[in-house]
């Protein structure tokens, strides 16, 4: 996981590399404002829609994500974090959301993209990361309202599966 410092919506910096405990960053696309008229160009670009049901299924989740052992959600996308603030807020997001708009982070890690009226937005992609390792990769994301249900549903079967190999690992050390 490469170092970067990206701007988050609490007006702080995020380093995901850092990160010593499970963390879910999902990528989207873009939200858009309540006043704004989503061009027919958007609409025609298959699995564009969908990024405001892909942050609310993680913020209807948040409590059981982080009971399944989640430590931090973001989001992030590549639109600045004004902007985000803004969706944070109408959304009531739990969590902080992300801004790449340089792109740092998504060219490091050659992430999926597209271009969009001349500028290059993230493929929906989700990630989890712990102790600076990407250790899941959900690429598509579809349909984007279940988002986080593809997250718990890894989470519940196997995480478990591994937490209960580990156990049983320790359990027979100690005999």
């Amino acid at each position: 996981m490469p170092s970067i410092s990206l701007p988050s919506t609490s007006k702080t910096h995020v380093d995901l590399s850092t990160s010593q405990s499970l963390t879910v960053l999902f990528c989207y696309p873009r939200t858009g404002a309540p006043s704004e008229t989503v061009p027919d160009s958007w609409d025609s670009i298959p699995g564009a829609r969908g990024c405001t049901p892909q942050a609310c299924s993680f913020r209807d989740a948040y409590k059981e994500l982080l009971q399944a052992g989640v430590k931090q959600v973001f989001g992030l996308s590549t639109q600045d974090t004004a902007y985000q603030k803004e969706a944070k807020d109408r959304l009531n997001l739990p969590y902080e959301l992300l801004s790449d708009e340089q792109l740092e982070f998504l060219n490091a890690l050659r992430m999926p993209t597209f271009e969009w009226e001349g500028k290059a937005v993230v493929k929906r992609t989700t990630l989890a990361i712990e102790n600076g390792r990407i250790v899941r990769v959900w690429y598509p994301v579809f349909p984007p309202n279940k988002s986080a249900d593809k997250v718990l549903e890894w989470l519940r079967n196997e995480r478990s599966a591994v937490n209960n190999h580990q156990l049983r690992d320790n359990e027979q050390s100690e005999r």
